[in-house]
């Protein structure tokens, strides 16, 4: 399990430097799925697998998909469907599906191998981890979702903007057009 651990530690580091230096919005968010994924199997070869689970399901699940929503919901307008066009590209896809393929074969490898060893006794439940987000990290898990209330309600009104700047220049030019036809 020890090639395994460095694998996804490596496929982790890689996807996360192109999420840094990516500068296209939609593929930096698929480098840090990928990203997030690894982190997932690292923590099911130390022997955590309720925290791998919830890494999939938490981060590269549920906050992914609030992260894709706001994009998609800042992208408006026919450039927007242009670029989209341009990222159906196969050699956009590369890097992303081969560091997936990567842990992919890696996760087929560890079931095939069986369980993780975890040492006994150092197993976290969920009711502990239930435990600890309710009482002494309350704070933190409120904050956090108050951010993310805050990255959304930030991107709609950036969105909204944009859209009421484009409205009265879109009238113009229907005028402009209308005006040439007479």
């Amino acid at each position: 399990m020890t090639a395994a651990f460095y694998i996804a530690a490596v496929v982790a580091v890689l996807a996360t430097i192109m999420v840094i230096i990516e500068t296209n919005a939609v593929h930096a968010l698929l480098n840090l799925i990928v990203s997030l994924l690894a982190v997932a199997i690292v923590f099911y070869v130390l022997g955590a697998p309720f925290a791998a689970a919830l890494e999939v399901i938490v981060y590269a699940g549920a906050i992914m998909v609030l992260f894709v929503f706001v994009i998609m919901m800042l992208n408006l307008g026919e450039a927007a469907v242009a670029q989209e066009r341009r990222w159906l590209a196969p050699r956009m896809w590369m890097a992303p599906a081969g560091l997936s393929a990567v842990l992919l074969g890696e996760l087929i490898y560890m079931l095939w191998q069986g369980p993780a060893a975890v040492p006994v006794g150092t197993t976290v439940t969920p009711r502990e981890v239930g435990a600890l987000f309710f009482g002494p990290y309350l704070l933190v898990v409120e904050l956090a979702s108050m951010l993310l209330l805050a990255g959304l309600v930030g991107a709609y009104h950036l969105g909204r903007r944009e859209r009421a700047v484009a409205k009265p220049e879109m009238e113009t030019a229907r005028e402009a057009q209308q005006e040439t036809q007479r």
